[in-house]
Order: C-alpha cells, then structure tokens, then sequence
C-alpha cells in the first residue's frame, strides 16, 4: 500500500472542561456521532487521501481504535488511503501534536494539524491548505478576518482600538512541510497557543488563507448548540433529499410491467446527476452614480468612493454570485427571480440578494461549496480590505468566498472608469 503524500494530525485529547460534560471534548455526542467522527469523516472526505493520525486520551486509544476500523472498511483502504493511526496524547496540546507527529509515515511531506473541537471544518477547507502548502513551500492557516471593533482592555477601561485591518481570527487545519514542522517542535522552548506560533518561532514562515465559517471551534455549550443544529439542518436537508428520489422511484415501480411503456426515450441515469457538482458563473455590470450615492461593492460600504447606480445598492460583485449560484442550481438568473421593479428592492444591499438566493439554492437540493468573484474596475482598491469582504460574503452564502479585482488596461467602459463589472464563478454540491 502507498503511502499519500499528507497526513492530518487529528487532535484530540484535550478533556473540553468548559463544555461541562462528563466524558473528554472529542467523545461529546453530536447528532448521530461525535465531535470526533465528524472530524474524521472531513479529513476521509479529502480529494487527495491523506493518512490520518488521531491523537486521544491514553485510556481511549482501543476504543477509538476500534471504532475506526469498524468505520473505515475495505472501500475506503485504498491504496492511497492507509488505516487511520491511533496514538495516546500528552498532557499538553504540544506535546498530543509532537506524539502524532512522531507516527507519521516517513514518506509524507506535508503535515496538517487539526483542532477536533473544529468538527464541522469541510473538507474542501484541508484540501485548500494542503494545496497551499504544496504550491508555497511554507507553513499556511486558515483564518477570517476580524470583523468587530477591537478594544484593548485594562481593569475593566478601554486603553485603545486595536487596528482591525491587521487582525485575523485563525483557525485548523494548519499545514506545514513535515521537515519545518519537526524542526520547530525540536526548537520549542515554551508553550505556543497553536502550531503557527511555534512554527514561526523556529523562523517559519506563515502564510493566511482565507479560512471557513464553519471551522468554528466548539469550547462553550452555547458553541455545541450551534454545531447540533447545524448538524441537524443538514440532517433535515438530507432525508428530504431521499425522500424526495424515494417517492419518485416508487412512483416509477408502481407503474409495474404492464404498465404503457413511454414514447420518451428514458431519462439519462440519473445517479451522476445526484452527486456530481454543479458549476455556474454570473456577470453583472453597473454604471457609476451622478449623484451622491455610497459605493457599495462584495457587501462593503466604501466611504469616499463613487457609487453605483441601479434600482438596490448596485453591488456588482454580490450580483454576480447571486447569478453564478442561480446558474449552478438552474433556478434562472437575478432578473427572473428579483426583478427590477419591486420597490421592495429598491436600495436593498448585497446581502438581502445573497440569503435569498441560498435559500432557493438550498430549497433546490443543493448546498455551497464554494465561489469566487473577480472584480474589474480602476476603483476600489480591493486589496486593503479583501480578507474582510471574503469573511463577510462567506458569511452570507455559508461557504467560501474568495474576492480578487483587476483592471481591463485602460479598455472599455470599466478602464474608461464609467462602471463597475463582476465575474462570478459558483461550486453546488447536491445534498
């Protein structure tokens, strides 16, 4: 059996006081499994296999050595994908990860470190980091932007606001090539709060990419809560989705044998239809306003800026989603389903268009998994205030969102600097 060339450190062995259950944080139920099965259902659900290392309790190893068999059968023990690792953690979360890292297969040559407390993380987001890692050569985070003032504190008195623009929130999986990682481990002399800040003690350099709402870390009960009816809508989403194929094939083998056969030609198979993704793109364009109006683009407001014109907030970029996920589930385009003459809309932001727009989708069988969204344009300038319109946009359609901008050299009406024009690409998978 070969080996992959990534393996994900599964941590957990931390005990999760806060949570105030009885039993350590990764063994809390949540839905039909654990914090730890849906962690590891992720790292599985990887496009590229990676060898999984689960670090738990000493006490818990058979178990979950156990239970992990019994889970991962003969059909996803490829050649690619060896048996899952089991290994005792430590005291520290440091020294759980160094345990880990220490049964990873000599062959592999990039390491991801995941918090199983961050169960609900998807696995495009590890496939996104490893591919990261790949392609820079370097460690590599995933993490959001802070979108909240920030305030330093003393006694209970605001000492200043801290600039925002240069905070990120950071999540798990972190990815670091194997030889970096191990070297940083053998030069830690202190307790880090994660593996970037060991990393970039030992002078690796660290990267951010955008992160996902989804790899919240689950520390409060008020956090489980919010993991368990996560769960519990997908769960929803799903049963519907087999309820509704269950009654159409039953429809279809009520009609029996003696049925009057079809002049149709039968349907193509219908199974690729059910799992494959769906793609979609979208392009909207709007003038700049005569007036004073404020500049709304990606779901930002940006002072000082020209605005756009057009019956809602004329957010081009948030248009251009709207259309691409449209696309995706074949519901049509933003005209047909909003329409330009309900005064609903009129002024109504991106993110009116953008929730809607997901509940089609999702009433339509399918979830997001990703989009990204070009702008073109001599004005904004998008790069000092990227990270917090991908945050904020992913925010809003429960996926990734990934924001760029160039300019078209001078050429037509957006290098004439008349308009604004977004190009949006949108990733559904079906439930």
């Amino acid at each position: 059996m070969s080996t992959p060339s990534v393996a994900v450190i599964l941590v957990a062995a931390g005990s999760g006081l806060r949570l105030g259950r009885p039993e350590p944080k990764a063994f809390v139920p949540l839905g039909d499994g654990t914090l730890l099965s849906h962690a590891v259902s992720a790292v599985l659900g990887m496009r590229e296999p990676a060898q999984l290392v689960v670090v738990v309790p000493a006490d818990r190893v058979e178990a979950t050595r156990s239970a992990l068999q019994r889970s991962t059968d003969a059909s996803t023990e490829t050649d690619a994908a060896p048996a899952p690792v089991v290994v005792a953690g430590g005291e520290l979360r440091q020294d759980s990860v160094a345990a880990g890292l220490a049964a990873v297969a000599p062959e592999v040559g990039v390491v991801l470190v995941h918090d199983a407390a961050r169960a609900l993380t998807p696995s495009l987001l590890f496939d996104e980091v490893a591919a990261a890692v790949h392609a820079r050569g370097h460690g590599v985070v995933p993490g959001l932007p802070v979108i909240d003032t920030v305030k330093r504190v003393a006694d209970g008195r605001v000492v200043e606001t801290v600039d925002r623009a240069e905070l990120a929130a950071v999540q798990t999986p972190q990815g670091f090539p194997r030889g970096a990682l191990e070297r940083a481990y053998r030069l830690a002399g202190g307790e880090f709060t994660d593996d970037a800040a060991l990393a970039a003690a030992a002078g690796v350099v660290v990267d951010v990419v955008p992160g996902d709402v989804r790899a919240f870390k689950i520390t409060v009960p008020a956090d489980l809560r919010r993991a368990e009816q996560l769960v519990a809508e997908a769960d929803a989403r799903a049963e519907a989705s087999l309820e509704r194929h269950g009654s159409e094939g039953a429809a279809q083998s009520e009609a029996g044998p003696e049925s009057e056969p079809s002049i149709l030609p039968p349907e193509p198979i219908a199974e690729p239809r059910l799992v494959a993704p769906r793609v979609g793109t979208g392009v909207d364009v709007h003038a700049f306003a005569d007036d004073e109006t404020p500049l709304w683009l990606a779901g930002l407001e940006w002072p000082g800026e020209r605005g756009l014109a057009g019956h809602s907030d004329g957010d081009a970029a948030s248009h251009a989603i709207c259309d691409a996920l449209l696309a995706a589930a074949g519901l049509g385009d933003v005209g047909r389903i909003f329409g330009t003459a309900d005064p609903a809309l009129g002024g109504a932001h991106g993110e009116v268009f953008l929730r809607e727009t997901v509940r089609l989708v999702r009433e339509a069988g399918f979830e997001v998994g990703n989009v990204s969204v070009q702008i073109v344009g001599n004005r904004p300038k998008l790069a000092p205030r990227r990270e917090e319109a991908e945050a904020l946009l992913g925010r809003f359609v429960g996926a990734p969102v990934s924001v760029s901008a160039t300019t078209s050299d001078g050429l037509g009406f957006t290098g004439r600097g008349e308009g604004i024009a977004a190009i949006a690409t949108a990733v559904l998978l079906p439930v």
